[in-house]
């Protein structure tokens, strides 16, 4: 399938390599132009794309889109927000894949008590399963912290050793700093762009750059510039704009920092070419 490029990507794409550490690309709103949408990422130069699972029948699109070389990089995990398709077979079954199907994380796993019809307790258990799950297995985690960081963060300090990113992160500065002090990222995406957003803006034009990592979570989260419509990961160039100019730094030392932020959590060689 041959690349489709739209005028409003193609007017910003930095000349920076970027990693976008959280993208849902085997989300079905792909399934009629996902070959065009990877295209449009590579020649916004996102190169490097960590793909969450959601529940355990994510894992197999995941699995096959990932392929070597492609800069797709899978992540298995059971989202709390799918509560409803989780069995205890499937996080018992998790370890077993990752064995046979390499990863570079475990994830999308964590805690979402905005929906109360999702059962907290059932929540808690899949979540820390799947840490230990992630500390058997030495890889990192992608975590899912909504209404819920303040107890996401002490669950993670009663499991010293994790490492990982709490992705799409909206808490406090001394939650960040909390999450800072045991080693874990930020994912930073869409909502930054926003300007009613000033706590969140606050946070990352001073956070230490060490910490912070760029996602899309497309296909949801757009930025300001595109509300409304499907969120693809080649609006990278957008959010890393944004956060340049609320650090005062150039897009180019910020990709640069992100990406390799990126490339030493996950574990990932620069690539080839």
């Amino acid at each position: 399938m041959s690349a489709i490029t739209t005028p409003d990507i193609e007017a910003k794409t930095p000349l920076n390599e970027l990693a976008d550490s959280h993208v849902h690309l085997d989300d079905r709103a792909f399934d009629d132009d996902r070959d065009e949408v990877v295209a449009r990422a590579m020649a916004a130069q996102v190169r490097t794309l960590v793909i969450p699972g959601v529940d355990i029948h994510s894992w197999p699109r995941i699995k096959t889109l990932c392929t070597p070389g492609s800069g797709l990089f899978a992540a298995y995990g059971l989202h709390p927000l799918f509560l409803d398709r989780h069995r205890e077979a499937h996080v018992a079954e998790l370890p077993s894949w990752l064995e046979d199907h390499p990863a570079v994380a475990v994830g999308e796993i964590g805690l979402d008590f905005h929906d109360p019809a999702l059962d907290p307790e059932r929540q808690r258990f899949f979540f820390r399963r799947q840490l230990d799950v992630a500390r058997e297995h030495r890889l990192p985690v992608i975590v899912h912290a909504r209404n819920a960081l303040e107890e996401v963060i002490q669950t993670l300090r009663r499991l010293p050793g994790l490492r990982g990113v709490v992705h799409s992160f909206s808490g406090s500065e001394q939650q960040a700093r909390q999450l800072w002090d045991m080693g874990f990222c930020v994912g930073i995406g869409g909502p930054v762009t926003y300007e009613r957003a000033q706590r969140l803006r606050r946070i990352v034009s001073g956070m230490p750059v060490e910490f912070l990592l760029l996602e899309s979570d497309a296909p949801d989260q757009p930025d300001a510039d595109h509300r409304g419509q499907r969120n693809e990961p080649a609006r990278l160039a957008g959010i890393l704009r944004c956060v340049a100019q609320l650090r005062g730094e150039t897009e180019a030392a910020v990709a640069a920092a992100t990406t390799a932020n990126v490339r030493r959590l996950f574990g990932l060689a620069p690539p080839a070419g």
